[in-house]
């Protein structure tokens, strides 16, 4: 199990294209009735208001939704290569039907109200600022809509401020 060292998102030396579209992250909140955790391979990370944020999206099917919804905090989780079938697990099956955490293993770690997991090796805790559904009328290039989105199941925006970043130590 391994420990964390709190960072600053400014130390960071990741490659975000790598890190979210390549590498995947568990997107993860929590609430009072417990915590769900997704898969994600699009997203963000960037500036904006003045601070350091996270973009993350999730459709509205997903069970990890009123989660998001109803939690002030989520975290993005980031592992080796070696629980990429783990992280593509927790991508197809849902929570819905199953405890897909304690399925893959993963040990629960707390932070602040959020929830990541020691197994991890670089998570991101942030708190949730702005929430918006992307919209049909608001795509400037159609094809785009059209192949992301044939069943028009338009992803919902979160942007959360990294309050702390996370760094696994031996």
């Amino acid at each position: 199990m391994n420990g964390f060292q709190e960072i600053s998102p400014l130390q960071l030396q990741e490659n975000p294209f790598d890190l979210i579209g390549r590498q995947w992250a568990l997107l993860t909140a929590a609430d009072e009735t417990g915590a769900n955790t997704m898969t994600i391979s699009w997203g963000g990370v960037g500036v904006l208001w003045g601070k350091q944020v996270v973009f993350a999206f999730v459709r509205p099917q997903r069970h990890t939704l009123p989660f998001m919804e109803h939690a002030g905090r989520f975290t993005l989780s980031f592992f080796d290569e070696s629980y990429r079938e783990k992280l593509s697990y927790c991508g197809t099956v849902s929570g819905r039907d199953e405890d897909k955490i304690a399925k893959c293993g993963f040990t629960v770690h707390q932070e602040d109200g959020a929830v990541c997991f020691h197994e991890a090796r670089l998570a991101l805790v942030c708190r949730k600022l702005y929430v918006q559904d992307l919209k049909e009328e608001c795509f400037t290039d159609p094809k785009v809509a059209l192949q992301n989105y044939a069943e028009k199941d338009y992803h919902r925006m979160f942007i959360g401020e990294i309050e702390k970043v996370l760094k696994a130590v031996d």
